[in-house]
């Protein structure tokens, strides 16, 4: 069996939980080398997992290793350039979510790779939910009409993240958007299928986060909080359709955490997360549930997938231009929120 020699940039908790121990699940992969700016880290890091090579510079392990993949798990603020770094190298690129902070940071990732000719994908997993499938299929056949409207939501409560950088403008581009809210806006405009975007508006606000410090994920230091606790934006599309957007790190709401995509279409009406789809039937008003519809690990999904399309088995389910569309709505919904006026696309 062929396998895919993948090295590991970045030995944090998305690594270690996430991609190492699924990429060591698989029969076709080899894990070659981990690198960290922190050595010790990575050699830690590298002694739990059994792998044997690493590195505190990742141009050093590109170099010597020489491996097909990596996979990037480190701060917002350095995807953009490690990405580069390995696509010239030659190595296919798996980057966690979000690209990059900056559009024009994401669309040169793409450019890149499509120079290189290698494959760049992002770590939007919720992509990979049995639910996004099933509803796909069911928008693609027509049955919920035409969809006018979507609702996109990830609020929690007190779930502001203490650890790592998550709180650092500079370093993470943003707060819940860019972390969380991202998921489901990723979830929605891929089964939209992308609209043309006309204009989009948002207004932000930081005043849970900078004032107070009781937290159901930790604690933080409000003095160093520098991204906004909760964003709310409205999209409106080319073709007349619209997408409203609320994500919040903090807000006071009875529920500890509400993630939900909803879906009105003409002829049906759809929740994701879990699925429900609202409709008409023989003159009654339906809903039907899916109890039963499987429930998988969407992170191994992805990475399963990113690891196949290398290999040539199988078609890429995140793309870059699908990752550098996103990015081009994250930063219009700030941009919108930090100057009071509408970011106009057309």
């Amino acid at each position: 069996m062929e396998k895919l020699r993948m090295a590991i940039i970045g030995s944090g908790q998305i690594a270690q939980v996430t991609h190492i121990p699924n990429y060591q699940l698989m029969g076709n992969v080899e894990i070659v080398g981990i690198c960290d700016t922190r050595l010790e880290a990575a050699k830690t890091v590298a002694e739990k997992f059994g792998i044997e090579k690493y590195y505190d510079s990742h141009k050093e392990m590109l170099e010597e290793v020489k491996p097909d993949a990596v996979t990037i798990c480190v701060p917002n603020k350095f995807h953009c350039q490690i990405t580069l770094d390995a696509l010239e190298a030659g190595c296919h690129v798996f980057c966690e979510k979000p690209p990059a902070i900056t559009v024009e940071e994401a669309e040169s990732m793409e450019k890149k790779a499509q120079e290189k000719e290698k494959l760049l994908s992002y770590g939007f997993h919720f992509r990979a939910s049995e639910h996004v499938a099933f509803l796909k299929n069911r928008i693609k056949d027509g049955k919920m009409g035409e969809i006018y409207h979507t609702e996109v939501k990830w609020h929690r409560r007190r779930g502001i993240p203490g650890w790592g950088c998550f709180t650092n403008k500079e370093i993470q581009g943003g707060g819940p958007l860019i972390d969380i809210g991202a998921h489901m806006l990723d979830s929605a405009l891929y089964l939209l299928d992308y609209p043309e975007i006309s204009y989009v508006c948002a207004t932000s606000s930081d005043r849970i986060g900078k004032t107070s410090k009781v937290g159901l994920m930790g604690g933080w230091d409000p003095e160093r909080f520098t991204v906004e606790d909760g964003i709310f934006g409205y999209i409106r599309f080319a073709d007349g359709t619209s997408l409203d957007l609320q994500t919040s790190f903090a807000i006071n709401r009875k529920e500890r955490d509400v993630r939900s995509v909803k879906f009105y279409g003409s002829k049906e009406g759809a929740d994701l997360f879990p699925l429900e789809i609202y409709g008409e039937e023989d003159g009654q008003l339906v809903d039907h549930t899916f109890p039963f519809l499987e429930m998988r690990d969407w992170h191994l999904d992805v990475d399963t997938n990113f690891v196949k399309a290398c290999l040539g088995e199988e078609e890429l389910l995140v793309t870059a231009k699908q990752g550098a569309y996103i990015q081009k709505l994250i930063c219009a919904l700030y941009e919108s929120a930090k100057t009071g006026r509408p970011v106009v696309f057309n």
